[in-house]
C-alpha cells in the first residue's frame, strides 16, 4: 500500500531538516524540539508529500483493487488527520483511494500568520487539492469530524449549486461538529480565545502543554482517555509551525458558523446526498440529548449512529471499532 503525506513550504524544510534524535524504547517517543512525538506520528510525518495552495499537507492511499471508491477525510480542531490514523488502516481495505488532509493552520501543514483563516478558505484548498489529484470528475464521499463537519458543510453547498470548481460530493458522514450554534458549548479556553481581541495573541503564548492536556482531557470520557504519547502527538502537531500562535485566529469558525447559519444548515436539510451522523453521546461541547434531538427534527433525511455512552467528542479515537462499523454500515447502504 502507498501512503503519503503533503504540507507547506516552511513544514517542507521543517521535515527536510529535522530528524528523531532520540528513542525510548518503552515509550516509542522520538524526540525533537520542542516537542516529543511518537515513533507512529513521526513515521506519518515523514511518508508525506506537498500540495501547493499555501502548501498543505494531505496524506493518500491506494486501498483496494478493483474499487473505484474514494474517501475524503476531513480532521476536527485543534488537531490534524493523524485523528483518523485508528481506521486508517480499516478505510483502505474498504475504498480504492483514503485521502487526508492536515488544514491550513493544523498539523504539519503551514501556519501563515498574520491570516484570516476560514472556513470559506478550507474549502477551496480542499477543492484544488481534489483537483491537484485528478479527481474533479470523480464522485466523492466525505467523513468529517467536528471542525471538518462545517468545512464539509460548505462543500456540499458548492457541490449543490454547481459552484465553479465544486466536489462532487457521492456521500457524507459527519461526526460530533457543532453544526448547529444553538447546541454548541466551546471550552472556556475556546471563548477566550475567540473573543479577547488584540489581547488573544498574549493568551496563544501562554498556552503550554499542560493547559492543552487538561483542555483535551475534557472532551474524552473517562474510560477512553488518550495516553501521556497520544496527548504528546496532539500537542506536536499544534506546536509545529508554532501553531498555537494562529489558534485565535482559526477559533473565528465558531462566529462563522453563527453569521453562515443559514447557508450552511439549510444546504444540509435541503441536500439529496446520502447523509449519516456519528454521534458521541458523552460530548460535552455538542451535548446529548439536545444537539442529537436538533439534529434528527432537523436532518430527517440522515441517518444516525449513537455509539456507547462512554464515547465522548472524539469517537474515531475512543472508539474506532463502533466508528468503523457505524460507517461501514452507512456506506453499504446505498
Amino acid at each position: 500500500m502507498n501512503s503519503e503525506l503533503w504540507s507547506p513550504a516552511s513544514g517542507l524544510r521543517s521535515a527536510s531538516t529535522k530528524r528523531c534524535k532520540t528513542y525510548f524504547k518503552r515509550k516509542r517517543w522520538c524526540v525533537e524540539h520542542p516537542v516529543l512525538m511518537t515513533q507512529e506520528l513521526h513515521l506519518w510525518q515523514l511518508r508525506r508529500p506537498f500540495f501547493v495552495f499555501f502548501l498543505k499537507n494531505f496524506r493518500k492511499s491506494f486501498g483496494v483493487v478493483g474499487s473505484s471508491d474514494v474517501l475524503l477525510l476531513l480532521h476536527g480542531f485543534p488537531t490534524s488527520s493523524y485523528d483518523w490514523y485508528k481506521i486508517w488502516d480499516s478505510l483502505t481495505q474498504r475504498f480504492n483511494r483514503v485521502i487526508a488532509l492536515d488544514f491550513l493552520g493544523f498539523g504539519f501543514s503551514h501556519k501563515p500568520r498574520p491570516h484570516r483563516y476560514s472556513i470559506f478558505e478550507q474549502a477551496s484548498v480542499v477543492e484544488a487539492l481534489v483537483a491537484h489529484l485528478g479527481l474533479s470528475e470523480q464522485r466523492i464521499n466525505i467523513l468529517s469530524h467536528d471542525y471538518g463537519d462545517t468545512v464539509a458543510l460548505e462543500l456540499l453547498y458548492r457541490s449543490d449549486h454547481n459552484r465553479s470548481g465544486h466536489i462532487t460530493i457521492n456521500s457524507l458522514c459527519l461526526s460530533n461538529g457543532g453544526i448547529f450554534p444553538e447546541t454548541h458549548y466551546p471550552r472556556f479556553l475556546q471563548k477566550v480565545l475567540k473573543d479577547s481581541g488584540f489581547i488573544s495573541p498574549v493568551f496563544t503564548r501562554l498556552i503550554n502543554f499542560r493547559l492543552f492536556s487538561r483542555g483535551i482531557r475534557d472532551v474524552f470520557g473517562p474510560y477512553t482517555q488518550p495516553t501521556e504519547a497520544e496527548f504528546w502527538d496532539m500537542w506536536t502537531g499544534i506546536r509545529f509551525n508554532d501553531g498555537n500562535l494562529v489558534m485565535d485566529s482559526i477559533l473565528q469558525y465558531i462566529n462563522q458558523r453563527l453569521k453562515h447559519r443559514e447557508r450552511w444548515v439549510g444546504t444540509l436539510t435541503s441536500t439529496s446526498a446520502p447523509l449519516h451522523m456519528i454521534y458521541g453521546p458523552l460530548d460535552p461541547v455538542n451535548p446529548h440529548p439536545e444537539f442529537i434531538q436538533l439534529y434528527q427534527k432537523l436532518v430527517q433525511r440522515s441517518t444516525v449512529s449513537v455509539l456507547d455512552e462512554h464515547v465522548s467528542h472524539y469517537p474515531q479515537l475512543e472508539d474506532p471499532t463502533g466508528f468503523f462499523n457505524a460507517y461501514l454500515s452507512f456506506i453499504n447502504s446505498f
